[in-house]
């Protein structure tokens, strides 16, 4: 059954993650969401992109349990990245049509990253946003190593990286994490009508334009996502994040400090 929902409606496509309850992304839900965007490039039909989670949920980021069934086995991080978040982070920004991001619940880790991969962002007053990396003994990957200080500031972005709190919406705009804040009733039409004026819009234009910003403000974005990648692969072997995962199933807080179980 597929995990992408897609619907092109006057030339909008809406793409929808379908894995609930928390649309929790795993290999097959990334496959489907970077050919979904590689068949919208080149569709002259598709002018915009919408972007967002089912029944209430952007994403809760990558599936923890594809994270414990890899624990012991000979599995790369880095091989995995390099497989699935960093192409699709890069689809994201290489198709030359604007793609927004309803955020209409939770976004964590790499929904966060999904997120703020996109264009624009326009939230429901009841989202909020967690780098969520930490909790689990890893380094942030999906580009948010340069999204969350380009868009909040350095200070911020440390912050937010190492107390892996929570942050309103009302924080996310205020600090530029989002462009556009709604009543969680209004979404759905707000993000419609946002969509339905880009894709009457100079499309063109807009990609160029896109392709500007990249240059000037994200040149580095590739390497930056193979730096993320080597450095996921030193966390992956840690025992922190063996014991991230374990209080994760465990439904607990971890213990990052053994000399507190002295």
């Amino acid at each position: 059954m597929p995990t992408i929902f897609s619907e092109l409606r006057s030339g909008v496509l809406n793409l929808t993650v379908q894995r609930p309850p928390v649309n929790a992304l795993n290999m097959e839900t990334i496959t489907e969401l970077l050919t979904a965007l590689k068949d919208a490039a080149c569709n002259p039909d598709v002018r915009c992109i919408l972007l967002t989670g089912s029944q209430g949920v952007f994403s809760a980021g990558h599936d923890i349990h594809e994270m414990l069934a890899a624990q012991g086995q000979k599995f790369s991080y880095r091989l995995h990245l390099l497989e699935s978040y960093n192409p699709l982070i890069l689809q994201i920004r290489q198709i030359e049509k604007p793609v927004i991001a309803v955020i209409n619940g939770p976004a964590a880790g790499a929904g966060l990253g999904i997120a703020l991969a996109c264009d624009l962002r326009i939230a429901a007053d009841n989202a909020h946003f967690t780098v969520g990396f930490a909790g689990i003994g890893l380094a942030p990957d999906s580009g948010i190593s340069l999204f969350l200080p380009v868009l909040a500031g350095l200070g911020r972005a440390t912050e937010l990286a190492f107390s892996n709190a929570t942050i309103p919406a009302s924080q996310a705009l205020e600090w530029g994490l989002i462009n556009r804040l709604v009543p969680a009733e209004e979404l759905a039409s707000e993000s419609a009508t946002l969509a339905g004026m880009l894709a009457n819009g100079p499309v063109e234009a807009f990609g160029l334009a896109k392709r500007a910003f990249n240059r000037s403000v994200l040149p580095n974005l590739e390497d930056a996502l193979d730096h993320e990648a080597d450095l996921q692969e030193i966390a992956s072997h840690s025992s922190e994040h063996a014991e991230g995962v374990r209080a994760f199933i465990e439904k607990r807080f971890p213990n990052f400090n053994p000399s507190l179980e002295k």
